[in-house]
């Protein structure tokens, strides 16, 4: 079955290649042809993954899906969320973002957050839907180099470590993207 999933990036392209295995062809979105910026105008994560899907499926009429995250804290009322990617401002910087981040959280007792990941599959215009959280915490302070975005200030529940202090193996296994995948291959094996 070919597949596309919606993304350009090639780190999360090898993630789910490996997962799914070679019983699907799947396809980015320049494999499809599919060029232009896709729009992410939702104000929730999965209000984005569901409109990235859609925009592939309506355009294109190629099986698909996409997926959304972000960083929801509890004592800043679910912030950055949808924002995530920007919430130190434009253009994208991870550095700003967590400096934003810990600004925010200055004096805060409440540091409890999550990581959400919604994936949207299209097949054959049906929709469904798979989630994937990640509770734990936000430091005071950066720890670790590995991963990106907030991974050096969120330490996962039952970790001492932060997720940039882990393999990518072992992220993969316990992180809010790695979940919603799994969700998503299971389904698709067992359709």
């Amino acid at each position: 079955m070919t597949l596309c999933f919606a993304t350009n990036n090639a780190n999360k392209l090898a993630e789910i290649s490996a997962m799914l295995g070679d019983q699907f062809d799947l396809k980015t979105l320049q494999d499809i042809g599919c060029l232009e910026e896709i729009p992410e105008t939702q104000d929730t994560i999965p209000g984005n993954s569901r409109q990235k899907a859609a925009h592939v499926w309506d355009q294109y009429r190629i099986n698909c899906f996409a997926d959304d995250s972000g960083l929801e804290v509890d004592a800043l009322h679910g912030e950055p969320g949808v924002h995530s990617a920007y919430y130190g401002g434009h253009p994208r910087s991870y550095e700003r973002n967590v400096t934003r981040l810990l600004a925010n959280l200055d004096g805060k007792s409440d540091r409890s957050a999550r990581f959400r990941t919604v994936i949207t599959l299209v097949l054959d215009g049906q929709y469904h839907v798979f989630e994937g959280v990640a509770e734990g915490q936000i430091l005071t302070e950066p720890r670790g180099t590995g991963g990106f975005g907030y991974d050096p200030v969120f330490q996962p529940d039952g970790y001492d470590r932060t997720f940039a202090e882990m393999s990518m193996d072992e992220k993969a296994h316990i992180s809010h993207r790695g979940q919603a995948f799994k969700k998503l291959v299971t389904f698709l094996k067992n359709p």
